[in-house]
């Protein structure tokens, strides 16, 4: 979802400005990994129904490893477009008031859209999927109110939503029955029991579960992945090597969120490619792997520094008490 929704409202804006489309199209694609870290995120509570830990922790844990990788998505783009900036060329300067102008255009709608579904997930008015429905709504009402819609845009809106969302439930079809194969033929399961049985050291049976996480990554959903594989690898991670289960649940889902962009399969990148229909497969793919090293780099950081995670519900939590 945040794929599409960025690809539909970010991609015009640098094609307008001449951006490379590779890098582009591949920022959009590697940003949705942030949309499943900074909470809300419907991978934390699965993990957190499937572990029975709390989801308002795990929330809390996603936040600061989010905003890390943000921090290094802007450090590989930095280092890009300093070696040739003709990947983004400067735009138009605008001066202070100028922005302020541009802000004031939009920005009390966006606010309070934001806090009423975000502020109502967290509440527990309503689910993840219903804060979506609810936001999307608010938007709907906002522009009718305020004239910006005819029958024309909002023909055009339901065209392409259509589209966006017919692709996009294909491809997760296919990745759940892919899933299921790979559910019935246990390749996981027999990949997590020989791993928990390795006798080496704890750092490195973690490597070789974030291995295994990348490669099925590649070929398996996101969701079924969490599903098929944290029953098997939490006791070996938790009880027996003694890792947080809070901190598992933010490397594991930042790793399983990695394969949304990995070759082969990719879904954000299939779903920024029906986006940008004229835009090459490859040339997508291409721009990736600056954000794959930006994600492998968050994660060693995370399992040599477990506080990245950990800090802020462990804060929160004394804070509390």
């Amino acid at each position: 979802a945040t794929a599409a929704t960025m690809g539909a409202i970010a991609l015009p804006e640098m094609r307008k400005y001449k951006y490379d489309l590779s890098l582009s199209t591949a920022s959009i694609a590697a940003g949705g990994v942030l949309g499943v870290l900074i909470p809300p995120s419907v991978i934390f509570i699965v993990y957190g129904m499937s572990t029975e830990q709390s989801i308002g922790r795990l929330f809390m844990a996603g936040i600061i490893p989010g905003i890390l990788l943000a921090f290094l998505y802007i450090i590989a783009i930095m280092m890009m477009t300093a070696r040739n900036r003709e990947l983004a060329p400067a735009g138009p300067k605008a001066s202070w008031k100028e922005r302020f102008l541009a802000l004031k255009g939009g920005l009390g709608e966006a606010l309070i859209i934001f806090c009423l579904s975000v502020g109502g997930l967290f509440a527990g008015w309503f689910t993840p999927t219903e804060a979506g429905a609810v936001g999307a709504g608010g938007i709907l009402v906002m522009a009718l109110v305020e004239k910006r819609l005819n029958w024309s845009k909002i023909k055009d809106s339901l065209l392409d939503t259509t589209r966006t969302t017919g692709m996009i439930m294909l491809l997760i079809a296919s990745a759940v029955v892919f899933g299921r194969f790979m559910a019935v033929s246990r390749i996981p399961f027999e990949l997590a029991s020989l791993t928990g049985a390795l006798p080496w050291p704890p750092f490195a049976i973690m490597v070789i579960i974030f291995a295994i996480y990348l490669v099925l990554g590649c070929f398996i959903d996101a969701l079924a992945l969490i599903l098929l594989t944290i029953p098997i690898f939490y006791p070996v991670v938790v009880n027996t090597l003694g890792y947080d289960p809070i901190w598992f649940g933010v490397v594991s889902v930042l790793i399983v969120a990695m394969g949304v962009i990995t070759p082969p399969v990719g879904m954000n990148v299939y779903i920024v490619k029906g986006v940008a229909r004229d835009v090459p497969l490859e040339t997508i793919f291409k721009g990736i792997w600056p954000f794959l090293l930006s994600i492998i780099v968050c994660l060693l950081l995370l399992l040599l520094f477990p506080s990245i995670a950990t800090m802020l519900p462990d804060l929160i939590s004394g804070m509390k008490s």
